[in-house]
């Protein structure tokens, strides 16, 4: 069916009803024989993979746990590739884009630390329990209730963000092809419905290290061949620094270069944004949230075949993560000085929500004063906002989301065009296949058992599985077209990060680390810090001078707000906890066996040498992070 579609574009295929369901704008490239092929054999084998591991995955071990085989390298490779869709590749090039180098932050102090912490300290818990997802660990801790808050949170989490992989991928297929958005969601939605529901978790995994191969193979051709042409490293802060020079930037040029220089101060940094807001909120609450509690990562862990493999998988990831903002960040550096328009002047990429507001017809801007007011918060040159007021013929708007395609078919010739296709491909379907699986397992066994049907058979509730698979895509077809009510890919993830995952990391720690914590605690600080959360989202969404007070500057953007609002979400939750444990009477120790710190004896593990200790490797990945951070700093 690709094949057959792309083909037609080559044939000059008419303009149809059929044609005009699928093309709404012209392609920026044109898919040459050996991209379609390309193309075509990496579904094939997606779907040869669903269908081959169909048959073993009958049981609920096998459909929802892959049946805890996996190896510590492949169970590694599957937690940081779960994390590497649209988030990483389209959303982070973006925000590069609009933000230099602090991009970085998400990828090095928001994550390492917290995946050295997973594997060290936390994974002993979730492995000796054999619990299913994060909300049975709480179930275990706190009780039904705080359980269903959390089931409750994750579906409706894991489904919206399916939403962001769906939309990312519809993007590509629009910039590159010319493809209508609604028929790119749907041929995407419908390829990861058909290979999760038939393979389950294991499925998953497997495309997931095909995908990760795939991404490096595909999108390191872009970074590597912009860099020539901008002259390396140097020759691309230079230009850079020249370009930035002639926007209406309020922050200096070379702070798109540093990590920590600039964050002393919200004005004086791209995002707007304080170092105790990345330590804190970035740092500790986003981070930890995500790797430690969200069982989409967790998941992958846990299908380890021993503790060993188990607390190794994240530490393995941590060295990929650590490498993986060379593939990503740097396009989107590059993008700043190398994306040109048809006439060759520099193009400037901007928001969904300024491309929403400066919609033409007929060649004509319909709301003149509306697209005026939104330029004038970006860094567009007064020539290129002229142009685009106009009705210029050069002047169409590309948001922050297409900087990576948009290289790509700058940089990519048939085949390698093909293959980078399918990388970006490769990452949003493996994104949404992770978040679909996390899903239908969180809505089987933590809702669906415990509230509907207490007593089916183990084949009943992988039917529901699967069904809840179809079920998860639907809703994540509305979530997509959520997303463009946004400035960019990464303002929507991140705001969904501070609304759920902030109170949940608050609940778990309080939970495995404080024996006082109490069930009422539990549930009460999980549900009151979630709707505290989002109404402060609320707020701000509908009172935008709100942002200076949840962000604490009148300079903060909308990330900087992302990270401040996880920070003040999580200590309303503490607050909540610890009242509430307080004055409520505390479960008996001996109950809290293999669920709290000092109330649980750890398996001992096989001694091991030292190269194959997890400590060890924990230290060089420690050592490695400090180091980047001071190079780049």
């Amino acid at each position: 069916m690709f094949g057959l579609l792309t083909g037609s574009i080559a044939a000059g295929f008419p303009r149809s009803l059929p044609a005009m369901l699928l093309f709404n704008t012209e392609p920026l490239a044109h898919l040459r024989s050996l991209d379609v092929v390309v193309i075509c054999l990496y579904f094939a084998m997606v779907l040869w993979i669903g269908f081959y591991l169909k048959g073993r995955s009958n049981t609920s071990e096998e459909f929802f746990m892959a049946g805890r085989e996996m190896t510590a390298w492949i169970a590694g490779l599957s937690f940081v590739s779960a994390n590497l869709g649209s988030l990483e590749l389209m959303g982070w090039a973006g925000s590069a884009y609009q933000y230099g180098i602090l991009a970085t932050h998400w990828y090095w102090i928001g994550a390492i630390p917290a995946m050295l912490f997973l594997g060290l300290v936390m994974m002993p818990f979730y492995y000796v329990c054999k619990t299913h997802s994060v909300p049975g660990y709480l179930n275990l801790r706190y009780g039904e209730q705080a359980r269903s808050v959390a089931a409750i949170a994750f579906a409706m989490e894991m489904v919206l963000m399916s939403g962001v992989n769906m939309f990312a991928m519809a993007v590509v297929m629009k910039v590159v092809l010319g493809w209508d958005i609604t028929f790119s969601i749907l041929v995407s939605a419908a390829a990861v419905a058909l290979y999760v529901a038939l393979g389950g978790l294991r499925s998953a995994i497997f495309n997931e290290v095909l995908q990760f191969v795939l991404i490096w193979g595909g999108a390191l051709l872009v970074p590597i061949l912009g860099l020539v042409q901008a002259g390396g490293v140097s020759g691309l802060k230079t230009k850079i620094m020249a370009n930035l020079q002639t926007m209406s930037s309020t922050v200096a040029p070379d702070s798109y270069f540093h990590l920590w220089r600039d964050t002393g101060s919200f004005a004086s940094n791209p995002m707007g944004v304080h170092w105790t807001g990345i330590v804190f909120g970035l740092g500790f609450v986003i981070s930890f949230g995500y790797w430690t509690t969200d069982f989409l990562v967790v998941q992958r862990v846990l299908a380890a075949h021993n503790l060993r493999a188990a607390r190794m998988a994240p530490i393995i990831g941590s060295f990929f993560k650590m490498a993986v903002p060379f593939i990503v960040i740097l396009p989107g550096l590059l993008g700043l000085v190398l994306l040109q328009n048809p006439d060759g002047s520099r193009r400037q990429l901007v928001g969904e929500d300024v491309v929403a507001a400066c919609t033409a017809s007929h060649g004509q801007v319909e709301n003149a004063q509306a697209c005026s007011a939104a330029m004038a918060k970006t860094n567009l040159s007064a020539e290129n906002q002229q142009k685009v007021l106009s009705g210029a013929p050069d002047a169409e708007l590309h948001t922050y989301n297409q900087a990576l395609p948009l290289m790509m078919v700058r940089y990519m010739g048939p085949g390698l065009l093909g293959l980078g296709i399918t990388a970006l491909i490769a990452g949003f379907m493996s994104g949404m296949a992770g978040n679909v699986s996390a899903f239908s397992t969180v809505w089987t066994y933590d809702i669906y058992k415990p509230l509907i049907h207490k007593t089916g058979s183990d084949s009943h509730y992988v039917l529901v599985g699967r069904i809840s698979i179809i079920a998860g895509v639907i809703v994540s077809i509305i979530a997509a077209y959520v997303v463009q009510q946004f400035h960019g890919i990464m303002d929507y993830v991140q705001a969904l990060f501070s609304i759920f995952v902030a109170p949940l990391l608050a609940t778990i720690l309080f939970g495995m680390f404080w024996k006082r914590a109490t069930r009422m605690a539990g549930f009460l600080g999980l549900l009151t810090g979630i709707v505290f959360s989002a109404s402060l989202f609320m707020w701000v969404k509908f009172n935008p001078a709100a942002l200076a007070t949840v962000a604490l500057s009148p300079d903060a953007k909308p990330m900087a707000e992302n990270v401040f609002r996880a920070l003040w979400a999580f200590l309303f939750t503490t607050i909540v906890i610890v009242v509430t444990s307080l004055l409520t009477k505390p479960r008996p120790v001996a109950e809290l066996e293999g669920l709290v710190y000092g109330a649980t004896k750890l398996p001992a593990e096989e001694p091991a040498p030292w190269f194959k200790r997890e400590w060890t490797w924990a230290i060089v990945a420690v050592v490695i992070f400090a180091a980047l951070n001071i190079i780049f700093w």
